[in-house]
């Protein structure tokens, strides 16, 4: 076994991934000698189509978040390409949780509320929930509504049962997952194919008092539909972690409307993914180094 040279870069001195690399029995090297890079920078696929092309001896990337859409156009099926698929999952399902529940039970209204006021909310033990997108967050999220009773239905590309849901439909029977739906919540990946989503005809879908909830990407809603819906009370309200435009203009109506609850893509902060990411990439180097199958693969053909 060849320990494998990886470069960390850009070179933010960050000791634990330096460590994870170590654990995984692999060595930090210099670009010129590395066979793999550890790409720290989300935003920044220009600098590492750059690297890149300056080291052609490079066989594998990892990259930092679970959305590539920035690094789409860098993906080649030359190199072995790993994200942060699943590693951020448990945290992003807990804010989900949260979002939904705070809708649900009204606290958005008490929240603003500067007088004692009547009781609202709805349960969501025994509720309907129905989730879009069937990978790490979604399956961390259907463990956290374990306790709730709730009927679960998921909505994915692929048919197969997931463990703990009761129905898996395909993207054409969007719709009727929606329809009867106490929580909706998005937590799938960002394609052509699902870009604009949710859009004026599925909100149209929803119940009057359920909440939709983002945490995957802004642009699998059609933001203007969720304004009119949210204005018109079509929907119970929303609670996005995500929009589009991102950031948030200040003075974009979702800022004021009483049943929406804005959180700044917090899902997963910086302080809590650094020690998931060190531990996601001290296992993928260990796998490399041993010729297995890395976590996280991106399918350059599907752009995920």
């Amino acid at each position: 076994m060849n320990a494998p040279r990886c470069v960390i870069a850009p070179d933010t001195g960050d000791g634990p991934l330096t460590a994870a690399v170590r654990a995984g029995g692999g060595e930090v090297v210099d670009a010129a000698d590395a066979e793999a890079v550890i790409w720290l920078d989300p935003a920044d696929a220009d600098g590492l189509a750059r690297l890149l092309s300056q080291h052609p001896g490079i066989r594998w990337v990892q990259l930092p978040w679970a959305g590539i859409e920035p690094f789409v156009d860098v993906l080649d099926d030359e190199r072995t390409w790993t994200c942060g698929k699943g590693v951020y999952a448990e945290p992003v399902a807990e804010h989900a949780l949260g979002l939904g529940l705070a809708g649900l039970r009204g606290l958005t209204h008490y929240a603003r509320a500067r007088t004692w006021s009547p009781p609202r909310g709805d349960n969501l033990v025994g509720g309907r929930v129905t989730i879009l997108g069937g990978g790490g967050i979604a399956r961390a999220l259907v463990a956290l509504l374990g306790g709730f009773d709730a009927h679960l239905t998921v909505v994915r590309r692929h048919l197969e049962p997931l463990e703990g849901v009761d129905e898996v439909v395909g993207h054409d029977r969007l719709h009727d997952a929606l329809s009867g739906a106490d929580l909706v919540v998005l937590a799938l990946a960002l394609t052509p194919e699902t870009e604009r989503i949710i859009d004026a005809e599925a909100l149209g879908a929803m119940e009057d008092h359920a909440w939709l909830v983002n945490v995957a990407r802004g642009r699998h809603v059609d933001t203007p539909a969720l304004v009119e819906a949210l204005q018109h009370g079509a929907i119970g309200g929303a609670g996005l972690d995500v929009t589009d435009p991102e950031p948030l203009p200040d003075d974009h109506p979702l800022w004021s409307s009483p049943n929406a609850l804005i959180t700044p893509h917090v899902g997963n902060t910086p302080e809590m993914g650094r020690a998931l990411l060190a531990r996601r990439v001290e296992e993928n180097v260990r796998r490399y180094a041993h010729g297995e199958v890395l976590l996280g693969p991106v399918h350059t053909d599907l752009g995920y």
